[in-house]
This record gives C-alpha cells, sequence and structure tokens, in this order.
C-alpha cells in the first residue's frame, strides 16, 4: 500500500553534548560574536553542575519517538497516511538545517513544524520557522509546509501541567496545599519585543490561566526566569523579585511551575534547581518545582494532536 507521508520537524534548541561543545555552542548561540572568557567560564561551570552536558537532544529524541507511535494510530492507516518524526536543533547538532535535506530525501509529501515551546513568539518561534524556510529555499524544495506556531491551550498539554502541580502539592501537609504560593515561569525576553506586538506574554497568560481554573488555584503567580545579561530590559516581574516580595509577605513555602519549558534543560537544572533554589533559601523559603513533562505521555499526547490538527490529510480518490 502506498502511503501519503507526513514527516514531523520537532525543533528545540539544542545543548552541548560535552563541556568541550560549550565553545562552539556559544559562539552559534552568538551569532559569531566573540564570547568572553568569563562568560565561557560561567556556561562551562554551569553545565559542569548539571552533569557536563545538555540532556535537550535525548530528551527531544524519546519524545519524538512517542509522538510517532501516538500519530501512526488505527485512523492514520485508514487514511493511507504514515507520519515520520525528525528532530532538529535550533543551535546545535543535529542542526535544523541538517535534518530538512534528509527528510527530502526520504520523500516526504508535507512537512509538519512544530517547536517544543508551547508559546508563540516572534523571537522565539519565529525564529524556527525561520531556520525551516531558509533550509528549504537552499535545497530548492516545494514540498508543503504546515507550521504548529503555539500549542499553548492544547487540552492534553494543560491536563499534563496541571497533573504536575496536583502531584507537587500532594507533597505538602493538606493544611499548606491550598495556601503554598505558586509561580509559573517562563523565559524572559528583550522588552522591545513588545513594541511590534509580539502575542508572547498573551501566549503564556492563557496557559497559566487554564492551570489555575482547572486546579482553583488561589494563590498563583507569574514570573520570568532566565533573562538575558545584556544592558537592554527584560520582561518582568522576574523570578528573583517575586521571591523577594514573597519572602516579604512572610512566605515559607513556594513551588514553582517553569510552565514555558517541557524539558529538563539548563534553564530549568541551573537556573531553578541551584540558583532560585539557593536564593529562597537566604531569603527562608523551601522552593519547590514541578517535575518536567519531557517524554511523558501527556506531552506526546499534547504534540501529537497539534500535529494532526495541523496536517493537511488528502481526501482519498472517489472519497
Amino acid at each position: 500500500m502506498t502511503h501519503y507521508t507526513i514527516g514531523v520537524l520537532m525543533m528545540a534548541y539544542g545543548g552541548p553534548n560535552s563541556l568541550d561543545e560549550v565553545a562552539p555552542y556559544l559562539a552559534d548561540i552568538r551569532g559569531g560574536r566573540p564570547t568572553s572568557p568569563e562568560l565561557l567560564v560561567e556556561i562551562t561551570e554551569r553545565y559542569r553542575q548539571i552533569g557536563g552536558r545538555s540532556q535537550i537532544l535525548d530528551i527531544t529524541r524519546a519524545q519524538a519517538a512517542g509522538v510517532e507511535t501516538a500519530l501512526n494510530d488505527a485512523a492514520a492507516a485508514a487514511a493511507g497516511v504514515r507520519y515520520r518524526t525528525y528532530v532538529g536543533m535550533r543551535h546545535w547538532h543535529p542542526y535544523i538545517g541538517e535534518v530538512v535535506p534528509q527528510m527530502l530525501a526520504d520523500g516526504v509529501d508535507q512537512i509538519v513544524a512544530i517547536v517544543m515551546a508551547p508559546h508563540f513568539s516572534r523571537m522565539s518561534v519565529g525564529a524556527y520557522m525561520g531556520k525551516l524556510e531558509k533550509a528549504l529555499a537552499e535545497q530548492g524544495a516545494s514540498v508543503p509546509v504546515r507550521k504548529v506556531e503555539s500549542w499553548k491551550d492544547e487540552p492534553a498539554f494543560i491536563a499534563a501541567v496541571a497533573q504536575r502541580v496536583e502531584d507537587a502539592l500532594a507533597g505538602y501537609p493538606a493544611d499548606q496545599r491550598t495556601t503554598v504560593p505558586v509561580v509559573f515561569t517562563a523565559h524572559s525576553l528583550p522588552a522591545r519585543v513588545l513594541e511590534s506586538g509580539d502575542p508572547y506574554p498573551q501566549e503564556l497568560n492563557a496557559s497559566v490561566a487554564l492551570v489555575v481554573e482547572r486546579l482553583g488555584l488561589s494563590n498563583a503567580r507569574f514570573a520570568f526566569q532566565s533573562q538575558g545579561a545584556t544592558a537592554d530590559p527584560w520582561l518582568g516581574p522576574t523570578v528573583e523579585e517575586t521571591l523577594e516580595a514573597l519572602a516579604a509577605e512572610g512566605a515559607m513555602q513556594v513551588l514553582l511551575v517553569p510552565i514555558g519549558f517541557v524539558c529538563d534543560h539548563v534553564e530549568v537544572l541551573f537556573d531553578v534547581d541551584i540558583e532560585h533554589k539557593h536564593q529562597a533559601a537566604e531569603l527562608g523559603i523551601e522552593l519547590r518545582r514541578t517535575a518536567m513533562l519531557n517524554a511523558s505521555q501527556g506531552l506526546v499526547d499534547a504534540v501529537a494532536s497539534a500535529v494532526r490538527r495541523a496536517a493537511a490529510i488528502p481526501t482519498p480518490a472517489g472519497g
């Protein structure tokens, strides 16, 4: 039986697979601008403290394997459709530009592109899509492309995050579960993105509101984390400011929910688990966080659902 093959390109940021790769990885992020020796030492030390490498490629590949299995269900088989997932990184190997030629060589009839970041910003998700478009243009390819630009309100995503919050709250004494402050976080971006009407803050607010409503949380707030070390203003409030405010209010426990991230990588394993926990401890706060979705069934179901909705399934002849 001839299948109509949909190549699903799952894109993520990328990360060094060893400490030796930190320097070229940073050079890629910085577009060739020189990295100061101080910054290289600092970033290398961050990766050393989280095990000497990034987990993002391993986790994204596990996510892709789960998504491919979920997509190739009985309905896909009945429609004569076969899904194949591919993993491409924005800033390290395998680069998006390295993966696209393989997809074309495999003869995909259509590409569905999705970033492993649920919330759209032209600066983030838009940049991934730009890399894909550049790679296709370089190959002279005409294969149709469908883009999943946001999956912030995918029901399986909201349910999975909510379950992680419930699981974490269950670890507190019963009388604290409804009062412990819950701080949702996402990666900050330069504040200038707002000048162009970028929807990133609204995208995040939509996800947070759905989880808060689902759980009936009464003590939730939002903060941005992992802002860059540049002189430009970045989106706030920051986690640092929020922890200080909570300490001033007398909070002794805080649950942090990195809703803007879907896997364990440096912004979670270092920025949250080491830096923010250290600051919280100095303020007299015990900071806990929810487990990441990684390659869990909830994450797989959310991505598969978003891909199915975006894909253009051909109508069988005579159908």
